[in-house]
């Protein structure tokens, strides 16, 4: 069946099950097992701090790199009808880079961090086509719900590969293992796999969307110039604007508390295997939470929803720099995974709902932009921080003013003039 005959319900869900895909890598590489691996295995002759230095460095160096090219490429896609293909290259990327992990060998954390970045870079640029594919697979009135069920199936997902692999690392003999440092070496290469499978319902069955094809050169020369054409859209779009200010704040801080979490809690003298119980916990309260927070965002809009979760953040970050039990911690994993999802999956949908859909690809390379800009700037304020006072808890306390500015800003967006505003630049 050819993409563009197969019906609507059946686009959402080839398109929701590529969250399933990257959410893997997200999951067990990105969050889970990579900061505790780097530390006692690839960068275990190091002082802790350091490698907490080198960590933040990374994350912070491949969100500059996706920053540089998500609009750029995002122009292009648009321009030559090419989001699939260029989804399909960064997916492969990250796919190679995951199952490169499984080949690095001890103390070598230079060549750790390579992978683990570039993985990270095709993540994030796989994530401004995937995202701008949005508009195009739902009806308007379905788009809070779609892009929940989108990071609800990829909670699901990432949480059962998650719970396979922690299981690997804790019993490894049950799978014929000889010990955990090769379970979770062998936890990368299922990533790899698991990213390729899932990705293929999308790639077969969400058709590109219709667009004013240009070929090679010609191609390029019209993404530059939709490019500079979307750059004074923006100009006039200031309720999109507002927006994109709130979302750089406050997704920054939303991001580094995924990003940085375990490392924080190692950096406190938690155990790796309680930190790894509570990542399930936060996958496992995150499927349903999420998929309510899609009918939530349907039945009173994206925008009170979203400042729902950033006020939950708040306190969970006053919590978080005064836990000293593991229990707390879980505590912290449950709130997470009641709110992490919405916030994304609502902030995708409000976003959709206010730009011209014809330029979709575009101007979400600029949301991308925007926040991996301030993802270049938290995770590394949170390792320089934590290396200069030797006090963790002392760099989440930032996080704060993120959240409240970020708040504040959103809480200004007026979502039916940007609607307005939107059908009216549609080309």
């Amino acid at each position: 069946m050819a993409a563009s005959s197969v019906p609507w319900r059946r686009r959402e869900l080839a398109w929701a099950l590529y969250d399933v895909a990257n959410s893997a890598y997200a999951t067990t590489v990105m969050v889970a097992f990579f900061p505790v691996f780097l530390k006692q295995y690839w960068a275990a002759d190091i002082p802790v701090t350091d490698s907490t230095f080198w960590l933040g460095i990374t994350n912070s160096a491949a969100a500059l790199v996706a920053l540089v090219l998500s609009p750029v490429l995002g122009s292009l896609a648009d321009a030559g009808g090419w989001k699939k293909p260029l989804l399909a290259l960064f997916a492969l990327l990250g796919v190679a880079m995951a199952a490169a992990l499984f080949q690095v060998g001890p103390g070598n954390y230079p060549l750790a961090l390579v992978c683990y970045g570039l993985g990270m870079v095709a993540f994030y640029l796989g994530l401004v086509f995937y995202d701008a594919l949005l508009p195009s697979v739902t009806e308007p009135a379905r788009l809070e719900r779609v892009s929940a069920l989108g990071y609800g199936l990829g909670y699901l997902g990432g949480g059962v590969l998650f719970a396979i692999n922690l299981a690997m690392t804790l019993q490894p003999a049950w799978f014929g293992l000889p010990d955990a440092a090769t379970a979770v070496r062998w936890s990368f290469l299922t990533v790899a796999g698991w990213w390729l499978l899932f990705a293929q319902p999308l790639l077969w069955w969400v058709p590109e969307p219709p667009t004013r094809r240009a070929a090679g050169l010609a191609a390029v020369a019209a993404g530059v110039r939709q490019l500079r054409a979307t750059v004074l859209d923006l100009r006039r779009l200031k309720v999109v604007m507002l927006f994109l200010g709130a979302y750089w704040l406050y997704i920054d801080a939303v991001d580094t508390v995924a990003q940085m979490a375990v490392d924080y809690a190692l950096s406190l003298g938690f155990g790796a295997a309680g930190l790894m119980t509570a990542l399930l916990i936060t996958q496992l309260v995150g499927v349903p939470a999420t998929l309510l927070y899609g009918r939530l965002g349907e039945r009173f809009g994206a925008r009170p929803a979203i400042l729902a979760g950033l006020a939950v953040y708040g306190m969970l970050v006053v919590w978080g720099t005064q836990m000293t039990r593991p229990y707390e911690f879980y505590g912290i994993a449950v709130g997470v995974g009641l709110v992490q999802g919405g916030v994304q999956a609502l902030s995708r949908a409000l976003y959709a709902r206010i730009i011209p859909r014809d330029k979709a690809g575009e101007f979400f390379g600029f949301m991308n932009l925007l926040s991996k800009f301030a993802a270049v700037l938290g995770p590394a304020l949170v390792g320089l921080v934590s290396r200069a006072t030797g006090a963790p808890r002392l760099s989440m306390l930032a996080l704060l003013i993120l959240f409240g500015a970020g708040a504040a800003l959103l809480y200004r967006v007026d979502v039916r003039e940007g609607e307005r505003r939107a059908a009216e630049l549609q080309g």
